[in-house]
């Protein structure tokens, strides 16, 4: 629950300003979103139509960047790049931006791919400072990651400016 309002405050506060968003989750997570977004008012389909959301599958987007299982720097800086690109050219607010929020790293996470996450969280950042967007990382911990993972978990955070827990 905390996870999908998270988000889509998120969302909703760039849509609203007429700035760009790029949300990468799941489709289940995108669909769930996406009536929420709707309910709140946002006119999701023109901001898809107009390149204001730009919306892509977790797992196809890991494939395009991870090697080995662990995402590849250069492979990531091109398509986060790329990315970035194309969600400012829908960016139309008085002062545009680009928002970005998604799973990945927390998706690797789940799938035991702590230090792939840890990784990803760290170039995330590069793309942040570089590029100058916004960027809301979603995690879904469960008690055994909270309790045996935490060091994990103090590894991410430290990789991000700021940090909101529940």
């Amino acid at each position: 629950e905390s996870f999908l309002v998270g988000f889509a405050g998120f969302m909703e506060a760039a849509l609203k300003t007429e700035n760009a968003v790029i949300v990468v989750a799941t489709e289940s997570h995108r669909n769930s979103l996406f009536r929420t977004l709707q309910a709140r008012g946002v006119n999701l389909g023109a901001a898809i139509e107009q390149g204001q959301c730009i919306s892509l599958d977790v797992a196809e987007t890991l494939s395009t960047f991870m090697v080995n299982d662990v995402p590849d720097r250069t492979r990531f800086l091109r398509v986060a790049g790329d990315l970035v690109a194309a969600a400012a050219k829908g960016a139309k607010g008085k002062h545009p931006r680009v928002s970005a929020c998604g799973e990945c790293a927390p998706t690797l996470w789940a799938q035991g791919k702590a230090d792939a996450a840890v990784q990803l969280e760290h170039l995330w950042d590069e793309i942040a400072k570089t590029c100058n967007i916004d960027i809301l990382c979603g995690y879904v911990l469960n008690e055994f990651q909270r309790e045996q993972k935490s060091h994990i978990y103090q590894k991410i955070c430290t990789e991000h400016s700021a940090v909101y827990s529940r």
